[in-house]
């Protein structure tokens, strides 16, 4: 007993020392007068820290001491103070938080595999953020990415709506597509899943220019757009419905719902979202044949969070997409009864789980992940091509096929922060795809699986406050096995290889205001599948497949840029000009040559070959100017040369039609030399805002393949301009219920393609410029708070 008493005695000693040591602060977080609600306010280092409540209100137990306090808020600049508090000591301090309107306090996680702030990023990571998204009028993840320079989308097919994201002069198999940091975006959804992402579940988008990311993935060569979709911040609840109008006429619904529930402590959370929507065919030139596709996309997902103690926590996502899409004519009728019809049933699932674990100072984090998505994709390619033969009607009647495509991502990363502030970081991951795509009545198969077993590694090297250098490499060993046929032609990819990619990135602080930035960067692709594989189009009522070539090598890039980046305010006024330079060299770039040859089908053959050596360059110009937090206007501007070493062959006679020659050019076909975008945000009073957006694209070289024979001719196209307008209208009807009205125009200028192809023979890829004619739009929004 004597025993148990002295026991008792130290215990209850060493917590009376412990809470005389302790110290109270107390406050309120507010910016322009206005409670910040939420915020964080945590010690540097350590697991000691706490939120505002609603009214902004904060209650902090600290030992005593000189401590190192953060104050943090999404949309605000980050605060920094140093204080000494003594033993028992209550103290009332209040913090005045900045907006961050030029986001350049945005914690970003493409850059580094860790989170950092974007300006002390030593690779340039730009955010796109739901601002843009609204203002834009976007609906879905393609919609949005053109407002960031060197990113420009495009619509490749009539009959399909095929979309793909070009960075930097490059296609889309170039950029590495990631979900929650993790690249389960595969070749298949490369073909039509930016257009599938509904644009709220989306939190924000990293897109990172040119090699910069590598450590994702050797296939990031043009970049890395990195969709982070929204977490559980608070208890929240939102339903938001628009309708447009294209060209006046042909509807475009659109219905989403999205709600969050958080805890009172903070320590879980989940947000669940959905989307319906449900948009008419739209014929441009009426000729009974779709330029837009019916689309119908029913969305849900949800994401949940659970932090068992202050040192860990665990995250889960869900998302599934059941999309319908059909264009062609005589969209009443079964596809196989109209002369072109291209129809696609999705389902896909995306999921994926993390585990992180770190220590009281949160100097080490652990993290393991596993990511999967799955694609179950029924289509029908085909149609009587204007021809009404007993062969026509068995063609068409055996143009169905079916598509199964998996992707699975796991991996552990380990990151240790030093004392100097360096950091290293390193991890292993495994990456596989499988794909299976069958269209049997064309005996067109590709059957494939990829599999990718990595280790990298990143030091992170501060020796100064003024210079970062962050140099890291990535080590894969890739096994592809693909069986390609189409007809009675066949081919095989047989890979076993390992692949080193280094990077390196330098950040040099001149000044506070101004920034330069270089860095190097190695990738490949190995020979396989990519998203326009997994596309078929129609020419001259026939399908137009594509093969593998004989003997092809591994694709090799090398990835320079250098930039510049100026931030100064001008009283109230803050502006940020950021020049980047880019080059990036292709050693056996992938290219796809029209033979000009017939398969016993009559459907045309297209083969992937090694081309000549290739390369990109140019400059992105980017200008923010924000005058007050009400007003902000940004522009971009892309100036770029896209070009092979040598001459390619764009389309290979084969001597079966008099006066056909072989097709020949030196530059990247569909990349305009110069494009852009501006935005502006205007809230002209506490009710009304208004936002206007608007995309440059200029001329540029589009292939045109006329008749059956699949001859080529080179189109200048002509330059386009695609502006937005978006008036809206807000009300409170209560303290935590508010709606919003919205209405405007978009492609104001009616700037659209006026030279379709036309009916039956028509090439369907022969589509470029703005992705719709001028559409009118109305929106209503209620919601939370």
């Amino acid at each position: 007993m004597i025993r148990f008493a002295i026991l008792f005695l130290l215990i209850s000693s060493r917590i009376l020392v412990a809470q005389n040591k302790e110290a109270i602060l107390k406050g309120t977080v507010t910016s322009n007068n206005i409670p910040v609600p939420y915020a964080a306010i945590y010690i540097k280092n350590s697991n000691t820290g706490t939120t505002t409540d609603e009214n902004g209100n904060y209650n902090l137990s600290v030992i005593a001491g000189t401590i190192s306090l953060t104050i943090r808020s999404q949309g605000f600049g980050t605060l920094e103070k140093s204080i000494t508090l003594k033993a028992n000591e209550t103290r009332t301090l209040n913090f005045e938080l900045e907006e961050d309107v030029l986001g350049l306090d945005q914690v970003v996680v493409s850059a580094t595999r860790n989170q950092i702030n974007r300006k002390n990023a030593p690779v340039i990571v730009k955010v796109l953020t739901p601002k843009v998204f609204n203002a834009a009028q976007s609906l879905t993840l393609a919609d949005g990415l053109n407002f960031q320079p060197g990113v420009r989308m495009e619509t490749n097919c009539q009959n399909c709506g095929f979309t793909q994201v070009r960075m930097n002069g490059l296609e889309g198999q170039y950029t590495q597509i990631l979900v929650n940091s993790r690249p389960v975006f595969s070749a298949l959804n490369g073909v039509y899943g930016l257009e599938q992402i509904p644009v709220n579940i989306i939190d924000r988008v990293e897109v990172v220019r040119s090699g910069g990311s590598a450590l994702f993935g050797s296939n990031a060569i043009a970049g890395t757009i990195n969709v982070i979709t929204k977490e559980p911040m608070d208890n929240h609840w939102e339903i938001n419905s628009t309708l447009a109008l294209i060209d006046g006429k042909t509807a475009d619904r659109n219905v989403n719902l999205n709600a969050s529930i958080v805890s009172d402590d903070l320590t879980s959370g989940v947000t669940l979202y959905g989307i319906y929507r449900n948009r008419d065919a739209f014929d441009a030139n009426g000729d009974g044949f779709t330029e837009i596709t019916i689309l119908e996309n029913n969305s849900f997902g949800t994401k949940a969070f659970l932090r068992p103690n202050d040192n860990s926590r665990i995250g889960f996502d869900f998302t599934a997409i059941k999309e319908y899409r059909r264009g062609g004519d005589q969209l009443n009728l079964a596809p196989q009864f109209t002369n072109i019809t291209e129809e696609l049933d999705h389902n896909t699932i995306f999921s994926g789980m993390d585990y992180e674990l770190y220590n009281d100072r949160r100097t080490n984090t652990f993290s393991v992940y596993a990511s999967i998505q799955h694609t179950d994709r029924d289509s029908y390619y085909g149609g009587l091509g204007g021809g009404t033969t007993p062969e026509d009607f068995e063609l068409a009647n055996n143009a169905f096929g079916t598509t199964k495509d998996l992707a699975f991502v796991s991996g552990a990363k380990f990151s240790h922060d030093f004392e100097n502030n360096d950091v290293l970081t390193t991890g292993l991951e495994y990456q596989m795809n499988d794909t299976d795509d069958e269209i049997l009545g064309y005996n067109k198969v590709i059957d494939q699986s990829v599999n990718s077993y990595a280790l990298y590694g990143q030091y992170e090297w501060k020796p100064s406050k003024a210079f970062t250098a962050l140099l890291g490499a990535r080590l894969d060993y890739i096994d592809v096995d693909g069986f390609y046929s189409v007809q009675d032609i066949s081919r095989t990819s047989e890979v076993s290889q390992t692949i080193v990619s280094p990077r390196i990135t330098l950040l040099y602080n001149v000044t506070d205001k101004l920034q330069l930035r270089g860095g190097y960067a190695r990738g490949f692709r190995a020979p396989q599948a990519f998203n326009e594989d997994l596309h078929i189009s129609s020419v001259g009522g026939e399908q137009r497949f594509v093969i593998l070539g004989e003997d092809l090598e591994n694709e090799f890039s090398n990835a320079f840029t250098a930039s510049f980046d100026y931030t100064k305010s001008f009283g109230k006024t803050q502006t940020n000009l950021l020049v980047e330079g880019f080059y990036t060299s292709l050693q056996n770039p992938f290219t796809i040559v029209s033979t000009g040859t017939s398969l016993s089908n009559g459907s045309i053959l297209e083969e992937t070959r090694n081309g000549s050596g290739a390369y990109v360059a140019g400059a992105n110009i980017e200008l923010n100017i924000v005058p007050s937090p009400s007003l902000a206007f940004q522009t971009g501007l892309t100036i770029q040369k896209a070009n092979y070493e040598e001459d390619q062959v764009l389309f290979e006679a084969d001597g079966s039609t008099p006066n056909e020659t072989d097709v020949i050019i030196n530059e990247f076909v569909r990349t305009p030399n110069i494009y852009g975008f501006i935005t502006s945000y205007w809230n002209i009073n506490k009710a009304f805002k208004l936002d206007v957006t608007g995309n440059y694209t200029g001329p540029m070289t589009v292939p045109f393949v006329v008749g059956e024979s699949g001859f080529i001719n080179l189109v200048e196209s002509q330059s386009f301009f695609d502006l937005t307008t978006k008036l809206t209208y807000h009300l409170d009807l209560k303290k935590e219920f508010h709606v919003e009205l919205s209405g405007g125009i978009q492609n104001l200028f009616n700037s659209y393609q006026d030279d379709f192809d036309t009916g039956p023979m028509r090439d369907s890829d022969y589509v470029y410029g703005p992705n719709r004619p001028r559409t009118f739009f109305v929106g209503l929004r209620v919601f939370s708070d």
